[in-house]
């Protein structure tokens, strides 16, 4: 019998316990994940992989999640064969194929540590934009939702670009929506510099229906480094979903500050889509939250809404309704909920509604912004 465990395995298995020590020193110690980790390691290793994989058209990560499956077959199907013809050597074939996927499972661990895994133990968006996050009351809810509103009604009266049903359509290309997420980001930029950088831009998903089906708007492939946009889902929200995307991609993995970081970014862009698009899925976030706490203060606002954006509202909820509450639905949100847990976002799912937290916060701001200058 040959020697199965050799030096080659030896290296590439010792990378997981690499993998869990950096892990370890991300979750204790938020210097180490921001200032060795998020701001030289990642910065310079997502920048090169992000500018490489940019210069390829299509999603790499669409073409490798709809390869695997098949070639995970094929090996598996060429190791039964190899099994049934060699009987000799099968506990060696058994015991080489066990040490490969074990190997397969370490690289793959390393490369996800390595490439944007730690970024979920960095210091805050906050520590950036000097916000203070803290309680709110049911006023301040509604005063943020009322403001919401009224630039939402002022954005979507804008407008000229709609469908025969008088639904929000995009007027631009996908070519034409990267090259301004891209210009909205560098202007976002200038004010905040930890978002500075050279990245490839947002890809569509080919099979944008398919990933509708798990209730994803988008996916960030750390593994390319690919900000990956579902273009099936309606048109208003897509937008904001690629600037979702690209806040990831900069290195902000958790999802309130990613939703955030792209509604400060839609708020930069030149285009009043962009614009229109960000606020509305603020506007989504506050209001629900509202009805929660008061739904007639919810419902007074709701009375603001222009017959344009209750068609965008209700186009956006009858696409979705297709695909609530299905197996694979389900089983995506289980496995999503799950993978947010277990990078430190203790609240699954319901984390994405924490996005409140900042804009309340830069709502307060501007207020006393607003009120100091009216003061003088």
């Amino acid at each position: 019998m040959r020697k199965v465990f050799t030096a080659k395995h030896m290296i590439m298995i010792g990378l997981t316990p690499v993998s869990l020590l950096l892990i370890f020193l991300g979750r204790n110690s938020a210097f180490f994940a921001e200032q060795i980790y998020a701001k030289h390691i990642y910065k310079f290793v997502s920048q090169i992989v992000s500018l490489i994989t940019g210069l390829i058209p299509f999603s790499i990560a669409e073409l490798l999640v709809a390869a695997l499956p098949v070639i995970l077959l094929i090996l598996l199907a060429d190791f039964i064969r190899k099994l049934v013809i060699n009987k000799e050597d099968r506990k060696e074939r058994i015991a080489k194929a066990i040490l490969n996927i074990l190997c397969s499972l370490s690289i793959l661990l390393f490369a996800y540590t390595l490439l944007g895994g730690l970024n979920y133990y960095r210091y805050t968006f906050s520590t950036y934009s000097n916000l203070e996050i803290r309680e709110s009351s049911v006023e301040e809810l509604y005063s943020l939702t009322k403001s919401l509103a009224q630039e939402a009604v002022v954005f979507r009266d804008a407008i000229t670009s709609i469908d025969d049903n008088g639904v929000f359509k995009l007027s631009g290309s996908f070519r034409q929506l990267k090259k301004e997420a891209t210009k909205a980001f560098k202007k976002l930029a200038e004010e905040y510099t930890i978002l500075e950088g050279f990245y490839g831009a947002p890809k569509p998903v080919l099979a944008s229906k398919l990933m509708s089906t798990t209730e994803t708007t988008g996916i960030f492939f750390p593994f390319t480094m690919e900000a990956n946009v579902n273009i099936d889902i309606p048109d208003f929200t897509i937008p904001h979903t690629m600037l979702h995307e690209m806040a990831h991609l900069r290195g902000f993995m958790r999802e309130d500050e990613a939703n955030f970081i792209g509604y400060l970014a839609g708020m930069k862009s030149d285009s009043i889509e962009f614009k229109y698009s960000s606020t509305m899925h603020a506007l989504i976030h506050a209001g629900n939250a509202l009805y929660r706490k008061d739904p007639d203060k919810y419902f007074e606002i709701r009375e603001l809404y222009t017959e344009g954006m209750i068609k965008d509202l209700r186009h956006n909820s009858d696409y979705w309704a297709k695909y609530d509450d299905t197996v694979i639905s389900t089983v995506s949100n289980k496995i999503n909920d799950t993978y947010l847990k277990a990078n430190a976002q203790a609240d699954g799912v319901q984390s994405y509604g924490r996005m409140l937290d900042l804009l309340l916060a830069e709502y307060r701001k501007k207020q006393e912004e607003a009120n100091k200058g009216n003061s003088k």
